[in-house]
């Protein structure tokens, strides 16, 4: 993925005079304004998103608490404005940065606060006022992970060693994500005309492992407009694709550089059974995962077993990905990444639209196997090896 990076600037509020909001959506120009406070340098705002596999990093210094970013968007989707009142870089700034995920569309949108940006208003886009819909809509499911993660914040040390905890977390967990999706599945139903309905289904697909028996007919109920534009066709091509990446199918070979910058070609594993395991640092479950592959692969290393783990860090953040690999044990496989994040171009070709994902890989490179979780993975070597 391509990085453009441009220049930091001083931004004061916006003169009155704008371009009319219907000759800046046809031509794609977005204007993003907003005010945090009363905030001065060395406060800045960045501003990250996407935009096919370019990614666009812009920031501006806070003058009284404005801001502004400008451009062409044609592809209306999900970014990221991140706030930094101590003028830190947005790479040095961790977990616990104060950001607010958000759409971008063409047009004027405002974004305010009296203090901190992950409780702003949005006004000006009829994505984000659907979007605000929506969450409401997916209010039930934020409701039970709250009491989730009360239950574990509160526990002791030794209450979360025990299997007890952890087993019933994980079926409130499991219930939880099953309501979430049926929560998804209705809002689709109940409103395809929304303009985050084919988002919402990108989020079903995620929790369904693209399930195309349920999403095919979703999206078929979804207007014109929404199935030809850029995110609809994106997500057709996406459940194309599926198609594709079935068992008893050929894995699709590609090639990215390990931990040390040498290439490393799927294909380069021909005649063993490759556990192909797409994942990141950042990602829990994942982390949880990587027990039962490490306990897999000791006990099938010797068995013409190799474990390709491909990894969906961030750019930049190569640190956290080789700290992951020493903290979870996983030395012993054999690590890829091109650092890009959900730009992977793995993922992309594998159709990925969450993570842990995963395919066992035969001699001949055909998959005979894929999202093994647990003692799944054991289970299927057991039965090929």
């Amino acid at each position: 993925m391509n990085i453009r990076i441009v220049s930091s600037k001083t931004i004061a509020i916006l003169a009155a005079a704008v371009m009319p909001v219907a000759a800046q959506a046809q031509s794609g120009k977005f204007i993003l304004k907003g005010k945090i406070g009363q905030l001065n340098a060395p406060a800045i705002i960045y501003f990250d998103r996407s935009e096919g596999d370019e990614r666009i990093l812009d920031s501006a210094v806070l003058k009284n608490g404005a801001f502004s970013f400008t451009g062409t968007t044609a592809d209306p989707g999900l970014m990221l404005l991140v706030l930094s009142k101590d003028g830190k870089r947005i790479e040095n700034m961790g977990q616990g940065m104060d950001r607010r995920i958000m759409y971008l569309e063409p047009g004027t949108i405002t974004v305010t606060s009296a203090t901190d940006m992950a409780e702003a208003t949005i006004s000006g886009s009829k994505l984000n006022t659907a979007d605000a819909e929506y969450k409401k809509h997916l209010q039930p499911y934020e409701d039970q992970m709250a009491v989730i993660n009360k239950i574990w914040g509160d526990a002791t040390d030794e209450q979360r060693r025990d299997t007890t905890l952890t087993n019933s977390l994980n079926l409130k967990f499991r219930k939880a994500l099953d309501d979430k999706k049926g929560l998804i599945r209705g809002y689709v139903q109940k409103n395809p005309k929304s303009p985050v309905a084919v988002f919402a289904l990108q989020e079903l697909s995620v929790h369904n492992n693209m399930d195309l028996a349920e999403l095919e007919p979703l999206f078929a109920t979804l207007p014109e407009s929404a199935r030809t534009s850029v995110a609809g066709k994106r997500f057709a091509g996406n459940m194309e694709k599926k198609k594709t990446i079935v068992i008893g199918a050929v894995a699709p070979d590609f090639t990215q550089n390990d931990l040390n910058g040498k290439p490393v070609k799927l294909s380069d594993f021909r005649g063993k059974y490759v556990f192909l395991d797409f994942w990141a640092s950042w990602c829990g479950p994942c982390r949880a995962e990587n027990p039962h592959v490490v306990k897999a692969y000791r006990r099938f290393k010797s068995s013409n077993f190799v474990v390709l783990s491909v990894s969906l860090d961030q750019p930049g953040r190569k640190d956290l990905w080789e700290e992951a690999i020493k903290k979870d044990g996983l030395e012993d496989f054999v690590h890829v990444s091109d650092l890009k994040y959900w730009n992977n171009a793995g993922v992309k070709l594998y159709g990925i639209r969450g993570v842990p994902a995963n395919f066992l890989i035969d001699p001949q490179g055909k998959i005979v196997a894929k999202d093994l979780r647990g003692a799944a993975l054991e289970e299927a070597l057991a039965k090929y090896l």
